[in-house]
């Protein structure tokens, strides 16, 4: 093994493989370091996001959807089906599969690419030196132009609910339950929390989410927030708000939670699963030694410039370790700037508009301003609104819940954010991020012809709804 790269890339999730590929792509020596390991002790790239993240969470929200769907949602299809069970071990084995196959297929893009794939830790010395220990303990000090730092993040702990691996568990733990929990508890109704209670709601949990917070899903337009709670409380998420977990205490085979409520009162709770989902820190155990350079922001991120450039000379970070929103999408794209710009391109990134999903059903999702902030900043603007009870496509699929709200400057038309709950969300909002890259107005949307019948046709109406121009909903201000 060659001690001698143009890149070294510490970490190998959606940032840190997708830089090293590109990377190497460019014609850059390039090598990458990743710790993780899969259950028989063997080295593994995709990082949390494809072995207990994104991916294994996609795979079982999946699952649970097609279970409680069969199971509740076909009759109006004329559809009649008994005895619907759930084999919760083949579905976790299936999960596992999905990622076996997507971690395998990293190996053979490194391989296609020529990126060495080294398995172990990285460690970041003066002078663009990493030390590089196997999972054997060997170390060896590689030599190296540049570092591209994408060690990740990882669950936050909190003392009152200290993660046990049994009766009180993280985001992992929750991907691995082999039996249903009848009462299961989630500490945080945030993004990760609401799609983990999902899918063991589905599959038959009394499921009790308790949030610190007053506002539910505060990053998250209001009005879209508003109309989330009120579905997820038909499916049964018992969301609770203002409460803020004091304790917890262990009892046999179930835990009992002592939390304080929006009135100030001491409450309990008993769950036989309890899942601690109050958010993520940046990784960097072990990273980066006393004098390389790196600094860190008041918050423990690695600080960077806006083209992901550290303190040190050569030496980048990207993704959750970084500044900015924590998604798996930010981060390859993160990784895709740096490399091109070690290779010697100008390539930049548009932070303003990255899309954000919760993948409940009906998804959520997002690009933009909320009205909030608009409202916080004094901004002018008009907002159309089109619900999906109003579309042939939603309701032949009997998915009618949720609405597209569209948001454009009052003086230019142009768009400043969408936000949708509903079916497909994630790939609907996808139209107008690259609409606003390219700074389409709400107009350029409602000229652009869409297929009929189709989901899209939602956005269509809710970009005409701006201007007063809807056709199939009544206009809010007088059509012109």
């Amino acid at each position: 093994m060659s001690d001698k790269y143009d890149v070294i890339v510490i970490g190998a999730g959606p940032a840190g493989y997708v830089a090293a590929i590109r990377a190497a792509q460019l014609g850059l020596k390039t090598a990458c370091i990743e710790k993780w390991t899969n259950a028989e002790g063997q080295g593994v790239n995709g990082g949390t996001c494809l072995n207990v993240g994104c991916i294994p969470s996609k795979a079982l929200l999946d699952s649970s959807h097609k279970y409680h769907e069969t199971k509740t949602d076909l009759a109006p299809h004329g559809i009649k089906v008994a005895d619907v069970g759930i084999d919760v071990k083949a579905m976790i084995d299936r999960k596992g599969n999905i990622v076996k196959q997507l971690t395998d297929g990293i190996a053979g893009l490194f391989k296609i690419n020529g990126v060495t794939s080294l398995f172990g830790t990285g460690k970041i010395l003066v002078g663009r030196q990493v030390e590089y220990t196997d999972h054997d303990g060997n170390k060896q000090v590689l030599t190296t132009e540049n570092v591209i730092i994408a060690t990740g993040s990882q669950p936050i702990n909190i003392p009152v609910a200290q993660v046990n691996g049994n009766t009180i568990i993280d985001s992992t733990g929750a991907l691995e339950l082999t039996e249903i929990p009848k009462r299961l508890g989630v500490i945080g109704a945030g993004v990760i929390g609401l799609e983990l209670g999902s899918v063991w709601n589905r599959l038959g949990s009394q499921v009790v989410l308790l949030e610190a917070m007053d506002d539910f899903l505060a990053i998250l337009d209001q009005k879209i927030a508003k109309d989330a709670k009120k579905i997820f409380a038909k499916q049964g998420l018992d969301i609770r708000l203002s409460c803020r977990v004091t304790g917890s205490e262990v009892e046999g085979d179930e835990v009992v939670v002592t939390y304080q409520n929006s009135d100030g009162k001491d409450e309990q709770e008993t769950f036989d699963k309890l899942i601690v989902c109050v958010g993520r820190s940046p990784f960097t155990e072990g990273l980066l030694a006393p004098d390389c350079g790196v600094n860190l922001d008041e918050r423990g991120f690695i600080f960077v410039n806006d083209q992901c450039a550290t303190n040190a000379p050569g030496v980048w970070a990207v993704g959750d370790v970084v500044r900015g929103p924590m998604l798996a999408h930010k981060g390859s794209e993160e990784g895709v700037m740096v490399a091109e710009r070690i290779a010697g391109q100008k390539t930049q990134m548009n932070y303003d508009i990255i899309p954000n999903v919760i993948y409940t059903h009906p998804e959520i999702a997002a690009v933009g301003k909320t009205e909030e902030q608009l409202k916080q900043a004094g901004e002018s603007y008009n907002v159309g609104v089109f619900p999906f009870i109003a579309s042939g496509r939603a309701l032949a699929a009997n998915e009618t819940d949720g609405m597209v709200k569209m948001i454009a400057d009052a003086d230019t038309d142009r768009i400043l954010g969408c936000h949708i709950i509903g079916p497909s969300a994630a790939d609907l909002v996808q139209q107008i991020a690259i609409a606003m890259e390219f700074g389409a107005t709400a107009e350029d949307i409602g000229m652009t012809v869409f297929s009929h019948p189709t989901l899209s046709e939602a956005v269509h109406e809710a970009a005409l709804a701006v201007n007063g121009h809807a056709i199939h909903i009544p206009n809010r201000k007088k059509r012109t």
